[in-house]
């Protein structure tokens, strides 16, 4: 019981600041979203030159730096990995095209859904699919193999790289990019942008909140554990908006997000499915590679490479709605994620050993 209100009180801290980081300058509904915020930063890195979603966002750095400070203040920073590495970076990139169709990762869609757009109920479906495909594939033996202990220095690189990018923020760095239209111009400040993801990681990293793990353990388990700390950020995110007046009820004129319905249904399918192979949704991802896991480390530079793939060969959606590339993306990825699935599995490994 004292867990369980613990996943709901954190819950209940990151709908709060998710509506306060957009009092303070993020995009509506978007005070956290893992898969947009990524997608700047390779934006503001110039690994793509999509002029309108260019920004270091310093939620996602303090995310995690929150999860390294208080995984090696509990002694828990463990540094290991070696699991798939590739598949792991090619799921990664899948997963981020499917979030960038739907506008959103499975934390901005709750948030989406708690500021009244209801393009995230067709969302919340495809993910939930997404992930029963792959718990189905989980049941028939799925793995993407064993990690290894690896030297602590290895776990050190990636808290490395973004405390790197936190100082080349601060400085200004010319050789940066920034947005002067668009998304990638709405951000709170530095600072307050940087504390919240701090809290969050910190809270993220002692509750484990993944909404991929909370969906998947009520499929298996019956155990609403994990899923409880996300009905407390819609709870707590739809109160603030309510408070605020961002709240506005309905499909149409949402703030960054379209209303196809079955492509934010597909898109998050993908994103559900290949995040049950990761092990956790993008978030979650964050958090496990500030405490060391070097296969979330993969997981994530493969998330920051399928968002310069989105943009620069026109596969993310706009307000306007999906592209016919992203479409045909979405489809091919689902494919290939079934291959991954079935291709890990038992049944397969057996026959191709017989």
């Amino acid at each position: 019981m004292k867990e369980k209100r613990s996943i709901i009180f954190a819950g209940a801290i990151v709908g709060i600041l998710s509506v306060l980081l957009v009092y303070f300058g993020n995009p509506a509904n978007m005070g956290f979203c893992i898969a947009c915020f990524l997608r700047d930063i390779a934006g503001g890195i110039g690994l793509h030159r999509a002029a309108v979603v260019q920004y270091i966002r310093p939620e996602v750095i303090g995310l995690v730096l929150g999860a390294f400070l208080v995984s090696l203040k509990n002694k828990e920073f463990k540094t290991n990995g070696g699991s798939s590495p590739f598949t792991r970076f090619f799921l990664g990139a899948m997963v981020m095209i499917g979030a960038l169709m739907f506008l959103g990762c499975p934390l901005r869609m709750v948030l989406r859904l708690a500021g009244g757009d209801l393009n995230a109920l067709l969302g919340i479906g495809g993910y939930a699919v997404g992930i029963l495909s792959g718990v189905l594939f989980l049941n028939k033996g799925f793995s993407l193999k064993r990690s290894y202990k690896m030297p602590s220095v290895e776990g050190y690189i990636f808290p490395g790289i973004n405390l790197g990018l936190l100082i080349l923020l601060l400085a200004g760095a010319g050789f940066l990019f920034f947005s002067t239209e668009g998304p990638g111009s709405m951000h709170a400040p530095i600072w307050i942008a940087l504390g919240a993801g701090l809290i969050v990681g910190w809270l993220a990293q002692r509750t484990r909140l993944c909404m991929v793990g909370g969906i998947r353990d009520m499929i298996l388990f019956r155990d609403s554990h994990l899923i409880s700390g996300f009905i407390a950020i819609l709870f707590f995110a739809f109160a603030g908006n309510v408070l605020l007046g961002y709240f506005n009820l309905g499909f149409a004129d949402q703030p960054i997000a379209h209303s196809d319905g079955l492509w934010n249904f597909m898109g998050m399918l993908l994103a559900g499915w290949g995040s049950v192979l990761l092990g956790g949704c993008p978030m979650r991802q964050l958090i496990l590679a500030g405490e060391g896991n070097t296969d979330s480390a993969v997981s994530v530079m493969g998330m920051v490479a399928g968002a310069a793939i989105a943009h620069n060969f026109g596969l993310a959606s706009s307000g306007a709605g999906p592209t016919a590339n992203g479409q045909i993306a979405v489809l091919i990825s689902i494919v290939l994620v079934a291959i991954i699935s079935a291709a890990n599995s038992d049944f397969a490994i057996r026959r191709a050993e017989a």
